[in-house]
């Protein structure tokens, strides 16, 4: 299993970028996806994720109403798309996928429930300038 997260950059306060996250080895439908993403010196943050049942969203407080996560089945692909980006957004941005059972209808990006995450991206970062 192989998940290639792609799209980070520089970009200017405001702006607007969109990450993928192209899995290879399994099949994305079938589990819950998440977006994490870890600044220098801070901890491992959860940013988004979507349900495998539903395709429920969830965001965090601090990206509420600015990012939107969503997945193309025919490319196997699941996307973060981010605007009206702040310098606090910048960090390295990571996919995830889970095939833990509870996440089906109801995923999570607690720090706790990072664990139950099984495959991880490479990452990709992000940078927003003031």
């Amino acid at each position: 299993v192989q998940l290639q997260a792609s799209g980070g950059g520089l970009v200017q306060a405001g702006g607007s970028l969109r990450l993928s996250c192209a899995a290879s080895g399994l099949t994305l439908d079938y589990y819950a996806i998440g977006w994490f993403r870890q600044a220098p010196g801070k901890e491992r943050e959860g940013v988004s994720c979507i349900s495998s049942v539903g395709n429920r969203e969830y965001y965090g407080d601090s990206v509420k109403g600015r990012f939107t996560i969503s997945r193309d089945t025919a490319k196997n692909t699941v996307y973060l798309q981010m605007n009206s980006l702040k310098p606090e957004d910048t960090a390295a941005y990571y996919c995830a996928v889970s095939g833990y059972r509870d996440f089906r209808r109801s995923c999570n990006i607690a720090t706790g429930a990072q664990s139950e995450y099984d495959y991880w991206g490479q990452g990709t970062q992000v940078t927003v300038s003031s």
